[in-house]
Order: structure tokens, then sequence, then C-alpha cells
């Protein structure tokens, strides 16, 4: 693949050049990630929309406030990262980014989870975790393929019924919200791994009462057989 990085501490814009690069299907713009550092970049230019042939952009790490509407003409993308910046909104062509899988966004300030990213149909992976999310739109049952869900630290009070409707599912990090309960339907959920090493589904930090922890904990027959016995009463 077509790869270039771009690094330096004092980085704050994308050199001019690279958006003469059309063939460039790989672009870097993040510090690594041992180094703890973060980049001063603000502003990822408009001009990023000539680079039709980026498959990956990485650009987390930086100081983002804004993503151009120009990102939706980038077409072949499949892995965008943009965690630990500074977003509070997403752009609405972003939805145009059928090719896209890989789709990081921890650590901004996003309080909600951006309508857009719900039509991104081809998503496996979302981490949308340490942000300020207090809710989750109906329309996220439209990523079907979606596996791996992360919603750590956020400020989710409830889901919708709609989660349930992502069978794919089989990871999903909801620790420390403020969820009280979880939809009927979430034992349904029956691909999440709660393995006894590995729970892939975790809701520590919760003040669940519906189900408690403790059924919680037993997995998704436990989960099912608690909301069967509420419906019988």
């Amino acid at each position: 693949k077509k790869k270039l990085k771009i690094s330096g501490r004092e980085l704050l814009s994308v050199p001019i050049q690279v958006f003469g690069l059309d063939q460039l299907q790989v672009l870097e713009m993040s510090p690594e990630r041992e180094s703890c550092l973060r980049y001063r970049m603000e502003l990822l230019p408009q001009e990023i929309g000539c680079l039709r042939n980026l498959t990956c952009l990485y650009v987390d790490s930086n100081n983002l406030k804004k993503i151009p509407a120009e990102i939706g003409t980038l077409s072949r993308l499949e892995r965008l990262t943009l965690s630990n910046n500074s977003l509070s909104s997403l752009p609405v062509e972003m939805g145009a980014l059928q090719r896209l899988h890989s789709l990081h966004l921890a650590n901004n300030s996003l309080t909600e989870l951006p309508a857009p990213l719900c039509q991104l149909r081809s998503l496996t992976f979302l981490d949308v975790s340490d942000n300020k999310i207090d809710t989750i739109p109906s329309s996220i049952r439209h990523l079907e393929k979606l596996e791996t869900l992360l919603l750590l630290f956020n400020s989710l009070e409830s889901l919708p019924e709609d989660v349930c409707l992502l069978r794919n599912l089989h990871t999903l990090w909801l620790g420390n919200n403020r969820l009280r309960s979880l939809p009927a339907a979430f034992g349904e959920l029956v691909k999440l791994d709660w393995g006894y090493n590995y729970c892939s589904c975790n809701f520590e930090g919760n003040p669940l009462e519906s189900p408690p922890p403790e059924v919680c904990s037993g997995g998704p027959e436990g989960i099912r057989d608690y909301f069967s016995s509420l419906r019988r009463i």
C-alpha cells in the first residue's frame, strides 16, 4: 500500500503537498501510542477530499475540533481513527462512507451518538468510549454487521430496544454509565462472549436494578429468564 506517516510534536496542519498524492492509500498523522504525546492539529483541511484512494486515515491524539464535510467523498475509506481529540459533532456527510468497517472515536466531547454513524452499514467495530453520550438513537439497528461496540465511560441512562437487533455483536462494553435497566430483549444477543476469563459484556459501574448485577453476571440465559419471569407476573 502507498503509505505516508507525518510526525512531529509541533504538528499544526497537514503540509499542502500531501493533497497532491492522489494515489495515497494510508495517511497517518498520530503520535506513537507509547509516547503519550498529543499533536496540536485543530482542523483537518477540506482538501482531504482530494485523497480519493485513501483506505486508512489515522488522526488520533491531535486537537481536532471539526471534521470537514469533504471526508464524505473518501468512498474507499475502511478504517478511520479520531480518538483523543476535541470533537463534539461529526458532519452528516460521514454517513456516505459505506466501506468503513472500523471507527475509533474514544475520548472526545460527543454528547450523543451522531446520527450519520448509523448509516455506516459496513461497520464492524465502533469505539465511542469516554465521551459524554447520554442517548443512543433507535437507528443504531441499521448497523447489522457490528461486532464490537464500546460505550464505556459515558452518561447513558438507558439503551434503546433496537440495540438488541444487533445480532452479530460479540463485544459490548457498557461499564461506567448510569444504566438502571437493560432492554427486555437484551438476552437475545446470544453471540456475546460471556466467558469466565474474559467477559465481553461488562456492566461494572452502573446502578443496575433491572436486572440486578448478580443476574447480569449469569449471562444471556439468566437475563432471558429474568425478563421472562417478569412477563409471567
